[in-house]
């Protein structure tokens, strides 16, 4: 018994030691076996080892790096299944499992992983085939013969010593002498000694032409394009070893397609918020860059300091990769002054969104303000015109006012008036700067949630809408609750609350009644609560007066630049003349809808209605056919607001 069991420990360590060990850094392109199994040692969550791909990986990518990303593996590592396959004509990135992986355009070779248990019956290799084996040349005594190009009548070849930049692994070569020119050119001249150009320069390069001759349309070119460059690159005193005939050196992310969304980072550099702080803050915003995969094709990132006045740092347009936009925020110098967050936010909508700056126009455009304390002016007005200019907010609030401290507040419950939601969702509060970064993953993910981007100006979120309801004697009492309802149904269609959409209401007879105005209430069911609750007046119809009324005791109290919707309900010609309160509405930026049933007068109607008249009076025969109106009613509102420019 003794001997089995000494017998199966034996096979188990045999078995385990088979399994060939690799670095995080080693890519599954360096391997050539089309399948194998490897252990992977721990701490390859590191973000420089580079994943390309999500489920299916760009054979550039680590092996263990992309093992971790996919879940196979944790952090502390183990045993894989790698499986070579087909390349893709596109990778895009994710964030998983503590690891963010980049997009990619294409690759030639991919590779998926799956748990290090072979199929029954399947046995791996217990040693790697590797491209370029360095240990086994070096092993064998052998040594890399340096590039030479072919020799020119009237040349003559000296070596150079060359300068390796990091990250490339560069082979000794020659520096060609050319002859010198005629003395008829009017001078003499010697062929000066080449610089070689850094890693990061050539490396952009590189890709950039690899990119372009993969989509050529020319056959071959590509190949043939590559290995002109490869020969530029030799000119130029570089031989990356291992790299230059078959890919470059570092893929450039186009960014994650998933997140494309223009970002400005609004940071605080008053002097309240001090230097540890500040550093804070920095290595807050180089978290998201890290975590964020920076593109063209992805999301790009801005910051604005503010502090007595706000100063754009770098646009969108500016960084392209997360990298150059980590080494840019590493830079940024704290301004000191006071926290002007409202001064901030209108210069936010008015110049860093702009087509100069790198807005692209087919992205939402989202603006993170990070607040250390509380703002030291109103951010409430401000932020509702950015919002309507068509950005979303987001509040980062740290280390808010204790109770000692309100007093100072000048705009008490400033985030939630800021953002176009009180859900949560665009309002975060940090208790401490020290617990920042646990945000970072919740903040990148809701940035990049652009199905939940809603907080841009909509026609559903934007306006103040006064309705005027006639309560004349020939309505009557079942016929005014109808009227309720088609009221009712018409403002379920919109989000109300204190910074979207607002409803007011207006009765009139002779006389004109206030029954509830824009600032009233703040939720839908309040709203609707109170239009089911308006009492029916009776009496005539001076529908004249009643639009005056409603410009004096609604419409003058609509918030500056909100959209303002007038939606008149009439069932009669009026007593009064409605001409000159129609042009006074008109001329005040007030849309008219005019909505007539049964004896209303048409002519009247397009008087009252904002032009074109067609789209903006409506009539229906009977009260009871009032419902049927309510979707062209919506409809028209929402193609009106589409059509007019944004701010």
């Amino acid at each position: 018994m003794g001997i089995v069991v000494l017998t199966m420990k034996a096979s188990v360590i045999e078995m385990f030691l088979d399994v060939p060990q690799i670095n995080c850094d080693v890519k599954a392109g360096k391997i050539i076996n089309p399948e194998f199994v490897v252990k992977c040692p721990a701490g390859c969550q590191d973000p420089k080892y580079h994943v390309y791909g999500t489920d299916v990986y760009a054979s550039y990518s680590s092996v263990c790096a992309a093992a971790v990303h996919s879940g196979v593996l944790d952090n502390s590592g183990g045993k894989i299944l790698v499986r070579k396959v087909a390349g893709q004509s596109g990778y895009t990135g994710s964030y998983s499992n503590g690891v963010q992986s980049l997009s990619l355009p294409r690759w030639r070779e991919s590779f998926i992983i799956s748990e290090g248990k072979p199929p029954k019956g399947v046995t791996y290799p217990s040693a790697l085939t590797y491209s370029s084996p360095k240990s086994q040349a070096a092993k064998a005594g052998e040594t890399t013969k340096a590039y030479q190009k072919p020799s020119v009548p009237g040349t003559t070849a000296e070596p150079v010593t060359l300068m390796q930049a990091p990250g490339t692994t560069l082979v000794k070569a020659t520096h060609t002498t050319l002859p010198k020119p005629s003395l008829s050119a009017g001078s003499t001249t010697s062929s000066p000694r080449l610089q070689p150009v850094g890693h990061r320069s050539w490396d952009l390069d590189l890709w950039s032409t690899i990119t372009s001759s993969q989509n050529s349309p020319r056959g071959n070119s590509g190949e043939t394009d590559l290995w002109k460059l490869g020969s530029v690159l030799l000119d130029a005193g570089f031989v990356p070893k291992e790299e230059l005939s078959t890919q470059p050196l570092e893929p450039i992310s186009q960014g994650d397609p998933n997140c494309k969304v223009d970002l400005s980072f609004l940071i605080d550099g008053s002097a309240s918020i001090g230097k540890r702080r500040f550093r804070i803050q920095k290595q807050f915003l180089a978290d998201i860059a890290q975590a964020l995969d920076i593109g063209p094709a992805g999301p790009l990132m801005g910051v604005v300091q503010y502090s007595d006045n706000p100063a754009t740092q770098f646009n969108l347009k500016t960084h392209m990769n997360s990298q150059d936009l980590k080494a840019a925020i590493e830079k940024i110098t704290q301004r000191g002054g006071l926290s002007n967050v409202g001064r901030a936010i209108s210069f936010v909508t008015k110049n860093f969104f702009s087509k100069a700056n790198g807005n692209r126009g087919s992205a939402p455009n989202v603006a993170v303000v990070m607040v250390d304390g509380w703002p030291t002016d109103k951010v409430e007005e401000a932020s509702r015109v950015a919002r309507e200019s068509g950005i979303n907010i987001f509040f980062i609030t740290i280390e808010g006012a204790v109770e000692n401290e309100k007093q100072y507040v000048m705009e008490s419950n400033f985030a939630n008036k800021a953002v176009c939601r009180t859900n949560g969702f665009y309002s975060l509060s940090v208790q401490s700067w020290f617990s920042l970064h646990k945000i970072v993953q919740p903040l990148v993910k809701r940035v990049c949630d652009t199905e939940r981007l809603a907080c841009s100006k909509t026609c559903f979120n934007s306006a103040d809408i006064g309705f005027v309801i006639d309560g004349s004697s020939s309505v009557g009492t079942g016929n005014f609750r109808t009227v309720l309802q088609f009221v009712a149904n018409l403002s379920k269609e919109f989000e109300i609350s204190d910074t979207d959409t607002r409803i007011g209401a207006v009765q009139y007879t002779y006389e004109q009644r206030l029954e509830f105005g824009f600032d009233a209430y703040s939720t839908k069911p309040d709203i609707l609560n109170a239009i089911k609750s308006v009492g029916y007046w009776s009496g005539g119809t001076s529908t004249g007066a009643a639009i005056s009324f409603a410009l004096e005791q609604l419409f003058k109290k609509s918030k500056p630049n909100k959209r303002k919707l007038m939606i008149l309900i009439t069932d009669g010609r009026s007593y009064d003349d409605i001409r000159i309160p129609a042009m006074a509405a008109h001329h005040k930026g007030v849309i008219t809808y005019a909505i007539g049933v049964a004896w209303a007068a048409q002519d009247e109607l397009d008087i009252i209605a904002s032009y074109p008249a067609k789209d903006h009076a409506f009539f229906v025969d009977e009260f009871d056919h009032l419902y049927k109106s309510v979707p062209k009613v919506i409809q028209n509102i929402c193609t009106e607001f589409n059509s007019r420019p944004r701010n």
